[in-house]
């Protein structure tokens, strides 16, 4: 099609929708109705597995744990196979400690929930962790903003010591310097002796609302009668590997599994905590997108009634462009660009809008979002598709008009 057709096509196509303000505004509310909904949704779930990717890692890439359950449930009846599984113990931790070379830190933790206190302050719900004195240096490493680590003298000698969170640091303390001061944990008092790096949130829960104790001193205080999480740091990936058949034959040897019983065991990575999210979201983010799709269904459904319409009302029109010389597909492309122009301004006001919803989401919520250029691109292809293929039968009807029959049209 020549440059000036497709010019005066265009021309002819704003006029027309300038000349239809209320009925322009109607066809495009389907559009960005849809290209809204589809922009907000995608920012979310980008935003949403852009954060869970860079926060949400609990370990290093060189890191694993050892735990009685999987993190990853396939069934009701998987869970309870699980529940008959023996508990991790601190034996174990030392029987793994032994027979992994490939093991360079091995740790272990065990939590529960209590509140904590000091004076008239109080904090509920909070996270007390019994750890290992290097459990610090596993996985997410801790970083202190004051006082010192936990250390084997702690441990070995079960102290009332504490490193605590930001949270507990600022809600309890309100504003004092923690190290050094007690604090009441359920009904036992800890002495701080070290203050954790403020972390933030994640998807609105804090991660400074913990204790962590030496891990002799939780059993002593909590029971020692309940399954620890074995924590494990690897220099390299290989390391990993084989650090994690390492482990897996000295525990199944341990707990004397024979050749074609299963582990009874479960490890747990970084890649660990990324596939239980894909697993507990995809079916959400699939239904979100569905019923995101459908608006823009709707949105082309509407452009095609209209541009019905407007062939219709147009007819007389049409019949004088035929006869001083318009040719069919002239015609069939003056409606398909006014279709596509209409599906095109309804897509970048919806891609806008959609980016505004997103933000304000975010902020109300907590939940991030992020736009990414490449779905901006992919909103703006599918808002001029949608235009094109629903503008495709009016266009077409238009462009088989008869002249003589348009001609007669009443306008």
């Amino acid at each position: 099609m020549a440059a000036l057709n497709v010019t005066e096509s265009l021309t002819m196509a704003f006029a027309s929708l300038r000349a239809n303000k209320l009925r322009t505004f109607l066809t495009l509310l389907g559009i960005i109705i849809g290209v809204l909904t589809i922009i907000a949704v995608v920012s979310v779930i980008q935003g949403l597995n852009n954060y869970v990717y860079t926060k949400m890692a609990f370990y290093g890439a060189h890191d694993f744990s050892v735990q009685k359950f999987s993190m990853i449930g396939t069934s009701l009846k998987d869970f309870r196979e699980q529940m008959k599984r023996k508990d991790i113990t601190l034996a174990e931790r030392d029987i793994i400690r032994a027979h992994c070379p490939s093991c360079e830190l091995v740790g272990a933790s065990v939590s529960t929930s209590q509140t904590v206190k000091s004076g008239s302050r109080s904090l509920k719900d909070t996270d007390v962790l019994g750890v290992t004195y290097l459990d610090h240096e596993i996985g997410a490493v801790l970083e202190l903003s004051g006082g010192r680590h936990l250390q084997s003298t702690d441990e070995s000698n079960s102290r009332a010591v504490c490193v605590i969170g930001a949270d507990v640091a600022e809600k309890v303390f309100a504003g004092l310097d923690p190290v050094g001061r007690w604090l009441k944990v359920g009904a036992r008092d800890f002495q701080v002796v070290g203050v954790g790096r403020a972390k933030g949130k994640i998807l609105g829960f804090s991660q400074d609302n913990y204790i962590r104790i030496p891990i002799t001193t939780f059993m002593k205080a909590y029971g020692s009668r309940r399954s620890v999480s074995v924590n494990i740091h690897t220099v390299s990936q290989e390391a990993l590997a084989r650090a994690q058949e390492e482990v897996r034959t000295a525990l199944r040897s341990w707990r004397k599994r024979s050749y074609n019983d299963p582990d009874d065991f479960s490890f747990a990575t970084s890649e660990t905590f990324i596939q239980f999210y894909k697993t507990a979201t995809q079916g959400v983010y699939f239904a979100m997108i569905a019923v995101s799709s459908i608006a823009l269904l709707v949105g082309g459904i509407v452009i095609m009634n209209i541009m019905f319409v407007s062939v219709s009302e147009r007819k007389k029109e049409i019949g004088i462009r035929m006869a001083v010389g318009a040719r069919r597909r002239d015609i069939l492309w003056q409606f398909l660009i006014e279709s596509a122009v209409i599906s095109g301004i309804g897509g970048f006001i919806g891609i806008v809008l959609g980016f505004l919803v997103a933000k304000a989401v975010s902020a109300a919520t907590s939940v991030p979002s992020s736009v990414e250029p490449a779905s901006v691109a992919l909103a703006m292809a599918m808002s001029w598709s949608i235009g094109l293929f629903f503008g495709i039968y009016p266009a077409n009807r238009a462009a088989r008009l008869d002249p003589v029959e348009a001609l007669r049209s009443e306008l």
